[in-house]
């Protein structure tokens, strides 16, 4: 009975001993490992908080407040942001609205998709959705079409009651993107994307080339920036170009003929 206590007291104490160990060797959840984005919301376009494409960021606020978050979106891209907001289990009727902007903080027009959504009383969350225009890799001055660069979300709670102000709530935001490809290429490119800071930056390297200057912004689409004049349709342009030579070959050999006609005399 005593050898039975002694063995018990030692694989207990053996046990405590290995649980913290086997705590402490188990990895944390990063980004890489698709753990969680970020878990706040700027207040002002300078103040937004990055998120990369595919990511989902989370935040808790009140209502009545302004939510920004922002995102980096290429040429020759379909970006498509998704809102979601838990309201409080008692609130009215209320109105939630997503916009985005793009780095000329200039409001673009969702394609398709639910950008306004009324939740009525009692509404546990609501969902909202904005599918932009594809990303153009240039641009008249006088047109409004998205361009590459830093593009912001702003989500918020447009002509709320008195009574709901204040209220908490959780959202959460994800940006995804889908490439159209040469489809949408134009002749053409911007110099520098519309990203914070990119002026002053490329200013201080024209004076000196070996100074490095931190950009506002740090976000960019994975592979970095585009150069913007190779597309897929330079290849479908050749493609097309070589099938258009080998159709006119293949017509004069089949209309030439095998020379002079059978039924014409030798003499004429």
């Amino acid at each position: 009975m005593r050898f039975t206590r002694v063995l018990g007291a030692a694989l207990l104490a053996l046990g405590c001993a290995a649980g913290p160990a086997a705590a402490d060797s188990s990895p944390s959840p990063s980004a890489s490992d698709g753990g969680a984005g970020p878990t706040r919301a700027g207040t002002s376009f300078r103040t937004a908080t990055e998120i990369e494409q595919d990511q989902r960021a989370t935040a808790s606020a009140s209502a009545g407040d302004y939510l920004y978050w922002s995102f980096a979106a290429d040429a020759e891209q379909r970006p498509t942001v998704r809102a979601t907001v838990k309201l409080p289990d008692a609130h009215t009727a209320q109105t939630w609205q997503v916009d985005v902007y793009d780095g000329l903080r200039r409001r673009q027009a969702c394609q398709y998709g639910a950008q306004t959504r009324t939740a009525a009383q009692g509404t546990a969350s609501i969902d909202l959705t904005c599918v932009l225009r594809t990303v153009r890799a240039w641009s008249e001055p006088w047109a409004d079409d998205p361009l590459p660069g830093t593009y912001y979300v702003r989500l918020t709670a447009i002509g709320l009651p008195a009574a709901d102000l204040g209220l908490p709530v959780s959202t959460s935001v994800e940006v995804g993107a889908v490439n159209i490809g040469g489809g949408a290429a134009v002749d053409g490119s911007l110099a520098e994307p519309l990203v914070p800071g990119i002026a002053v930056t490329s200013e201080q390297k024209d004076e000196d080339s070996s100074r490095k200057s931190a950009v506002l912004s740090s976000i960019e689409p994975d592979g970095g920036w585009s150069s913007g004049w190779w597309s897929s349709r330079w290849v479908w342009t050749g493609v097309g170009g070589i099938l258009a030579a080998l159709a006119g070959i293949g017509g004069y050999a089949l209309t030439r003929g095998t020379g002079r006609p059978t039924r014409v005399p030798p003499g004429a």
